[in-house]
C-alpha cells in the first residue's frame, strides 16, 4: 500500500521554516521532530525567504492603491455633487408647476428622478398638460 500524502496548514509551514531559518538545530533534526522530509524543510525554508520581502512592500502598495481608488471615488461624488448643487441653484424657490417645467430630461449628468428630489417633487408628478390630457414625460 502507498504512502498517504500529508496536508500541512500554512501555519505549520511558518513554523518548520522559521525553526530551519534559526539554525539552532540541523535540519535531519527538524525534520525528525515535525515528521517532514529534510527536502521538503529546505524547500519550506526556500520558500519563506523568498517571499519575506514581498510580505512588506505589497501592504504598502496596497494600501496605495486602496487609498487612490478611494479618492477617485471621493471626488466623483464631489464633482456630482457640484453639478446637482449648481442646478438646485438655478431651480431654487418656484412653484411646483415652475419647478416641473425647469426639469431638463435630456440633462446627461442629473437623471430624472434625482432632478425631481432636488425640486422637491414626487417622480410621478412630473408630467405636462398637452391639449387639456395629463401626459407623463420620460
Amino acid at each position: 500500500m502507498g504512502n498517504i500524502r500529508k496536508k500541512h496548514s500554512g501555519a505549520f509551514k511558518a513554523k518548520v521554516a522559521l525553526e530551519a531559518l534559526k539554525a539552532e538545530k540541523t535540519i535531519s533534526e527538524i525534520s525528525s521532530e515535525y515528521g517532514v522530509h529534510p527536502n521538503q524543510v529546505r524547500q519550506w525554508k526556500k520558500q519563506l525567504l523568498k517571499e519575506l520581502p514581498s510580505i512588506f512592500a505589497d501592504r504598502k502598495k496596497k494600501k496605495a492603491l486602496d487609498r487612490e481608488e478611494l479618492e477617485a471615488e471621493l471626488y466623483r461624488q464631489i464633482g456630482q455633487l457640484k453639478v446637482e448643487l449648481d442646478w438646485l441653484k438655478k431651480n431654487l424657490s418656484y412653484s411646483a408647476s415652475e419647478k416641473r417645467e425647469m426639469i431638463e430630461p435630456m440633462n446627461p449628468e442629473i437623471p430624472i428622478y434625482r432632478q425631481c428630489e432636488l425640486l422637491g417633487l414626487v417622480r410621478s408628478s412630473y408630467y405636462y398638460e398637452e391639449a387639456g390630457e395629463s401626459e407623463y414625460k420620460e
